[in-house]
């Protein structure tokens, strides 16, 4: 019998977050693939596109006409997944498998530039920083609404992700309840914060920078790395250094280096396989209950569905949907990847 070895053997990795394992098979990586392809879109957009929703003074699909911004622009989606009514409910809490309530909230867009060919990698440093702070924004003027308990900050890039226009854009979804995902790592941050009266994510952290296997990029007060348990094959999260419970807790210092961050690591994302990289990715952060929520870490994560190639997408299919996530190449080999390239966009060279 021999030993086991973390980076050829078929082993389950422990995701504290949200108290789910992973499957990792090392050794399914040297497989040849003959399976589906995407196709890869040629990048050659316009800087403005008189047939874009988004762009500046063009008209939405609503009829409203986009002022001619400058910066980041806000405006409530034209086809909002929440509503903000309040309705009559009357919940029969008796019902064991008929459980439903209404969820009140809102959903806006956050154009990031109003240059339609751009994307976070591709932007300035200072374009950047203008979208972290329209983010500051929108979460305390969200999370002020009495109704709302929950700010989720996202972005969906690419087709593959489904995402229906190129514009460099975001969502921001605003609800009464915490969401799944959330739900669960509340939970489980909360748990290890009453059981260790230190933070999850801080601990985390102090034992990811000591060991180095992992980190993608390291700034001044942000850490991009491949978590131990990630799922997707380039999965990252960016961790906050200090402990920071949300994006509003930020110093100026720290929306800089943030900035850096974000631009150093999605720039590796596009390097790799020299495309356009889509991802979703989403910040998550401290409810707004009105609560103190010290359990809580500033964090974003990035799941980017690409696997072999540009053209070779990561399935969560068979497996993964009647038992559970599973992985191939290690988060190891994936960080080695990604922390190797250049931060330097390709397109620059």
């Amino acid at each position: 019998m021999r030993n086991f070895d973390i980076n050829e053997d078929p082993h389950r990795r422990y995701n504290p977050l949200i108290n789910e394992w992973v499957l990792v098979s090392p050794h399914r990586a040297k497989r040849p693939w003959q399976g589906q392809k995407e196709s890869v879109a040629v990048d050659n957009r316009p800087e403005h596109d008189p047939e874009c929703y988004l762009c500046p003074g063009n008209v939405r699909i609503n009829g409203e006409l986009n002022p001619k911004y400058t910066s980041s622009f806000v405006f409530e989606n034209d086809f909002a997944a929440l509503k903000q009514e309040e309705i009559n409910f009357e919940e029969n809490s008796n019902d064991t498998f008929f459980k439903a309530k209404p969820e009140r909230g809102i959903s806006r867009v956050v154009c990031f530039s109003p240059k339609h060919n751009l994307t976070l990698p591709e932007m300035d440093l200072n374009t950047i920083e203008d979208v972290i702070h329209t983010w500051q924004k929108e979460y305390t003027d969200l999370g002020n609404i009495d109704y709302i308990n929950h700010v989720q900050i996202f972005e969906n890039k690419g087709s593959v992700m489904g995402c229906s226009n190129p514009h460099p854009h975001g969502q921001i979804w605003a609800q009464s309840s915490l969401p799944t995902q959330v739900e669960k790592t509340q939970n489980n941050l909360k748990a290890y914060f009453d059981k260790n009266g230190t933070n999850l994510l801080v601990d985390y952290l102090e034992k990811e920078l000591a060991l180095k296997e992992r980190i993608v990029v390291e700034g001044e007060h942000f850490v991009a790395l491949v978590p131990f348990w990630a799922v997707w094959p380039f999965e990252t999260i960016i961790i906050a250094k200090r402990h920071v419970t949300k994006i509003t807790d930020f110093t100026e210092d720290e929306v800089a280096s943030f900035a850096v961050v974000l631009k150093k690591l999605t720039a590796k994302y596009d390097n790799l396989f020299e495309t356009s990289f889509p991802y979703s990715s989403g910040i998550h952060q401290a409810p707004t209950d009105g609560e103190d929520h010290p359990e809580w870490q500033f964090h974003m994560h990035f799941y980017p569905p690409l696997l072999r190639s540009a053209s070779v997408k990561k399935f969560m299919v068979g497996y993964e949907m009647m038992g559970e996530s599973q992985r191939d190449i290690t988060a190891e080999k994936s960080a080695q990847m990604l922390r190797d390239l250049s931060d330097v966009h390709y397109k620059t060279k």
